[in-house]
């Protein structure tokens, strides 16, 4: 009994968790998909002197919470976030699907790899 009512605790938290993509997997989506929302989670010191992926919003993850109400449009839609390694796009991604967001997905080792990977990259910031 217990094993079973573990399996479904896990199967439920599963369900509902972010997912990682690599580099490859987050620039596909981006290409395939219409009308997805591309979040940049790091500092404007950040997006502007190492660049940006094309197309991203930047709304740095310490004051994501006071944003919440102007993404709640966009729960619907995929949203991929990323920062520089992963670590602080993670940290976004759980709590965008604390607050209801249902399609999240966190750019994996972040730009650091998609550079790596030779993706595009803007610089500056957006006028």
């Amino acid at each position: 009994m217990r094993k079973i009512l573990f399996t479904i605790l896990l199967s439920f938290v599963f369900a509902f968790a972010y997912q990682d993509l690599n580099s490859k997997a987050f620039y596909e989506m981006i290409q395939k998909e219409k009308n997805v929302i591309i979040l940049d989670v790091r500092t404007p010191q950040e997006y502007e002197k190492d660049g940006h992926i094309p197309g991203s919003i930047l709304i740095p993850v310490q004051v994501l919470p006071q944003y919440i109400r102007e993404l709640e449009k966009f729960k619907d839609k995929k949203i991929l976030v990323y920062c520089r390694s992963g670590n602080r796009s993670a940290a976004a991604s759980r709590f965008l699907e604390q607050n209801g967001f249902k399609n999240v997905y966190n750019l994996k080792y972040g730009i650091i790899d998609w550079k790596r990977n030779n993706l595009p990259v803007e610089y500056g910031m957006k006028k």
